[in-house]
């Protein structure tokens, strides 16, 4: 089976991604992550593609890896301050920051996270939004179990 990057428009083999180690980990990671915040991670790992060649897979499961523990902690830390970051407040920020790329006043490709993380701590979110965007349950999320079915064959 084909699938194509939405980011980057690469075509590649199912199978061959999920024999990919780098690529099965991006893969999981987005899985255990699930919804809109999923999809926004993608769009915003294309911020780090340089201009003429594409962004390798080992490459996007770093900066994946680099963002998860604060991800499913809901919390990050800047500038010495702990700020709760809830899939709300990540949600916002990417969408930010792909705005900010879209409205011309963002260089890329990105270098780091700093400039994400510079968003989300300003991040002001009600109660309410916090009750409306949970975190994708492991144990409800079909890719999730999919993903795990794949790794337990390997």
């Amino acid at each position: 089976m084909k699938t194509r990057c939405p980011v980057c428009g690469a075509e590649n083999s199912l199978d061959a991604l999920i024999a990919n180690e780098d690529a099965r980990e991006l893969l999981w990671t987005l899985a255990q992550v699930g919804g809109d915040l999923a999809k926004q991670l993608v769009k915003y790992l294309g911020l780090f593609r340089p201009e003429k060649s594409s962004l390798s897979g080992a490459r996007m499961a770093k900066l994946l890896a680099e963002l998860r523990p604060d991800i499913l902690s809901q919390c990050i830390q800047r500038d010495g301050r702990i700020t709760k970051a809830p899939p709300a407040a990540w949600i916002w920020a990417l969408g930010e920051v792909l705005s900010a790329r879209d409205a011309g006043t963002l260089k890329t490709p990105l270098k780091s996270h700093g400039y994400l993380y510079e968003v989300l701590s300003n991040w002001r979110g009600t109660a309410q939004q916090i009750v409306d965007q949970p975190m994708a349950k492991n144990s409800s999320n079909k890719m999730v179990d999919s993903l795990t079915r794949l790794e337990n064959m390997k």
